[in-house]
């Protein structure tokens, strides 16, 4: 896992058509905005571990949350389930300058 902030985020979604960003807030907090294109996969949800076992492990992942702790324990277990390419957005939705939908 790589921390990583806003700018490098959007760099990498630039460079890599099939990254995906995972925000792994509640829904309750998706409603005050979310990163434009990212997935919610709640990470207090009963079925996180299981859509994130689903998921193709040669993409790049961006994970993202309020703060970045949250999203820093989803690319912990990402990593021991085998991802590699696995980004935190480092101090969460609190630090990103950019635009939310």
């Amino acid at each position: 896992m790589k921390n990583i902030n806003g700018k490098e985020l959007r760099e990498i979604v630039a460079e890599n058509s099939g990254a995906v960003i995972i925000d792994v807030r509640t829904e309750e907090e998706i409603r005050s905005g979310m990163i434009e294109g990212a997935i919610n996969y709640n990470l207090m949800g009963p079925s996180f571990a299981e859509n994130i076992k689903s998921l193709d492990k040669n993409k790049t992942y961006l994970m993202v949350c309020r703060s970045g702790n949250r999203s820093g324990s989803a690319c912990g277990f990402m990593e021991k389930e085998g991802f590699q390419n696995v980004f935190n957005l480092d101090g969460g939705m609190m630090h990103w300058d950019g635009e939310t939908v």
